[in-house]
């Protein structure tokens, strides 16, 4: 659902929420329980009505976090660059299978990347639409943003079967908390609240080779078995993650 605010909206603010709702089969509503989408400050957010302490998740591709590391990351040499294959091509079409607040996707994006996002969960999806509708708005990010990112809601599985074939897919299902998640992110803990985890995670491997002309790439924890139980080409390490490659063609 997303909660309308107290004050009268514009006429083209009630038109957009309510494409919104209709794109991704909300509710508007003047009355929240538990996670909710709300209008706030001429932004979709994320939050909780019994959650005071939790912040507002919102997807902002202009944010600070986000603009620093798109003008001071690794580049052509972070691990999720050099796993997908750009450090050898830098205009791939990648489908992000997976794509969540798409803070991976827009990186890739960034580095010259073409990107189709793939989001099941209507929440997030909406939340990511919104993301981007501002981004277009955006000065540093209006003339590239657009034409590398587009969204695709639907489950993963079913993307995979319907969508054209691209160089990468790219995955990063999600994967169970640990029990000590104490030093996971307040955010991550909401995230994995609203979306749950993805038991249909194993069966998009198979799917996303059958789709993807170049590779593969699996965005999995430094702990965690790979996919499928499907041993990759190579592992590409990242700081917290690794990225298991699996390589059909060279690109």
């Amino acid at each position: 659902m997303i909660v309308l605010p107290g004050s009268v909206l514009s006429a083209a603010d009630q038109a957009y929420l309510d494409g919104l709702s209709q794109r991704f089969g909300l509710i508007l509503t003047e009355q929240a329980e538990g996670w909710h989408l709300a209008w706030h400050l001429q932004a979709l957010v994320l939050r909780h009505t019994d959650l005071l302490k939790q912040s507002d998740i919102v997807v902002d591709f202009a944010s600070g976090s986000a603009s620093y590391r798109r003008q001071h990351g690794g580049g052509m040499g972070e691990a999720i660059a050099k796993a997908v294959g750009l450090n050898k091509k830098r205009d791939l079409t990648v489908i992000d299978a997976t794509a969540g607040l798409g803070r991976d996707a827009f990186v890739l994006a960034s580095l010259g990347a073409k990107l189709t996002l793939v989001e099941r969960n209507p929440l997030v999806a909406a939340l990511l639409a919104d993301g981007l509708r501002r981004a277009s708005e955006h000065p540093d990010l209006s003339d590239w943003l657009p034409e590398r990112m587009q969204l695709h809601f639907a489950p993963a599985q079913q993307a995979l079967s319907q969508l054209d074939t691209v160089e990468v897919v790219y995955l990063d299902p999600m994967f169970p908390e640990r029990q000590k998640s104490a030093l996971v992110k307040k955010e991550m803990r909401a995230f994995h609240q609203v979306v749950g985890e993805d038991p249909d995670a194993d069966a998009l491997l198979p799917a996303a080779l059958a789709l993807a002309s170049k590779r593969v790439v699996v965005k999995r924890p430094a702990y965690a078995p790979p996919l499928a139980g499907t041993k990759p080409s190579h592992e590409v390490k990242g700081k917290n993650n690794r990225f298991d490659v699996y390589v059909k063609a060279a690109i």
